[in-house]
């Protein structure tokens, strides 16, 4: 049957992605569907954003293809794979596989009625929903991602998100925010936790909505340059 997507996975795509993955039991009777359909039906899901129920018939089943995302989720296999391919995208552009400088911040979302199990509601952007706390390198490659109600700090949600991190980033050492981390207590937490200097970027007085805020306390473009140059970030 025919998957053909979008997300479809070339066969380039599919032998690296193979590299990295557990090796399959031979146990039992041979697996009705093959592996690749079942990993183009996941990306399916994920670009699109469709209910695993959603899942068009040319897929195999939705529960089928659940099972195994979730199993690999269990596993940690997902968190193998973004960290290869994190790490050879920074090689391959002549960086460090591991960044010393990151970006932290959050997304708040709307959600579905179904999904109110985690939900909350962020009074400063008037969102009722989920909130992302992110950190990005500073080739906005994912490092970790958090999930919490919306109405959580961004403060607390950040501990939540660099809590345990610092054996998996060793040469971590700068994250940059925004004004919604300020506080003494929270960069005395990072120092404690993992040696990272937080650094809050301020915005310029007086801006609205989307702005490039090139200088903090340092010039900030020169030290991501400098620190470009030198194959840290």
């Amino acid at each position: 049957m025919s998957t053909s997507s979008p997300s479809t996975l070339s066969d380039a795509q599919w032998e690296c992605l193979q590299r990295h993955l557990p090796a399959m039991s031979r146990r039992g009777s041979p697996p009705t569907h093959p592996l690749r359909a079942i990993f183009d039906a996941i990306f399916y899901v994920l670009r699109t954003g469709c209910p695993w129920r959603y899942l068009p018939a040319n897929f195999p089943p939705w529960q089928t293809v659940f099972y195994h995302f979730r199993r690999l989720r269990l596993k940690g296999t997902w968190f193998r794979l973004l960290t290869a391919l994190r790490e050879a995208e920074r090689e391959r552009v002549g960086r460090n596989a591991h960044p010393s400088a990151a970006i932290m911040d959050t997304q708040s979302v709307k959600t579905v009625e179904e999904s109110a199990g985690i939900c909350g509601f962020d009074a400063h952007k008037c969102v009722k929903g989920r909130k992302r706390h992110i950190l990005v390198d500073t080739l906005g490659l994912l490092l970790a991602v958090h999930v919490t109600p919306a109405d959580l700090h961004d403060g607390k949600g950040a501990r939540c998100l660099l809590a345990g991190l610092a054996p998996l980033h060793p040469r971590l050492k700068k994250i940059w925010v925004d004004a919604a981390y300020r506080g003494q207590e929270l960069a005395a937490w990072c120092q404690a936790e993992g040696g990272w200097d937080l650094e809050v970027v301020e915005r310029t007085p007086g801006t609205r909505g989307f702005s490039v805020v090139p200088r903090s306390s340092h010039d900030l473009r020169n030290e991501m340059s400098t620190c470009a140059s030198r194959g840290c970030c």
